[in-house]
């Protein structure tokens, strides 16, 4: 009766190894690239792409999200390559950027760190902001068009301009077709969070 308690106790022990183990492996690899960076970029094994958190020169670390919860604890050295800004202080927090890192996931060096530069729209498919009170106030079956909020839900909530339909733009493919207009002669104007 003992023997066999005690041969239950280790299948359970072993078991519960097994399973520790293997939760452990299944996280092994975080995620490198922030979801609405995966419509353009693939992932790669040392390049991180998300959000700018934050920068400690104290410590020489780089916050970087690349997911609701997750952040990458990158460091850096004297020797880091900066595109698309004069140097760290002078880049803004939930800038989107890319650094190129060496080493793991666990200790990560930054070798180079690129900023994404402003989004470049040509002149004529931009809408005035005088352009923008007009048709608001008209409203948007008057006015024939389309007022899109491409930020994240929990942002459009928090407020929006009337009659704004929210489709984040991450959610982009996964909503064109339920929030898009099917007349094609109706102005659609898309706003985000600032120019990125």
């Amino acid at each position: 009766m003992v023997s066999r308690r005690l041969s239950v106790l280790i299948a359970a022990s072993v078991l519960t190894m097994v399973l520790i183990t293997s939760v452990g492996l299944s996280f092994a690899e975080k995620p490198t690239v922030l979801k609405p960076c995966v419509q353009c970029h693939q992932p790669e094994k040392d390049l991180v792409r998300g959000t700018l958190v934050s920068v400690t020169e104290k410590f020489k670390t780089i916050n970087v999200q690349v997911g609701q919860k997750l952040v990458w604890i990158i460091t850096y050295g004297d020797d880091l390559k900066i595109t698309g800004a004069d140097k760290l202080s002078a880049i803004s927090k939930d800038k989107e950027i890319g650094i190129r890192f060496t080493g793991d996931e666990k200790k990560p060096y930054a070798v180079s760190l690129t900023v994404k530069p402003p989004a470049k729209v040509a002149p004529e498919k931009l809408v005035s902001l005088e352009e923008m009170v007009k048709l608001v106030a008209e409203g948007p079956e008057k006015g024939n068009f389309l007022l899109v909020d491409s930020r994240p839900k929990p942002r459009y909530l928090e407020g929006h301009i009337p009659g704004a339909v929210s489709q984040p733009n991450d959610k982009f493919e996964e909503l064109m077709a339920t929030v898009l207009p099917a007349e094609k002669d109706k102005l659609v104007i898309f706003y985000c969070g600032g120019v990125t």
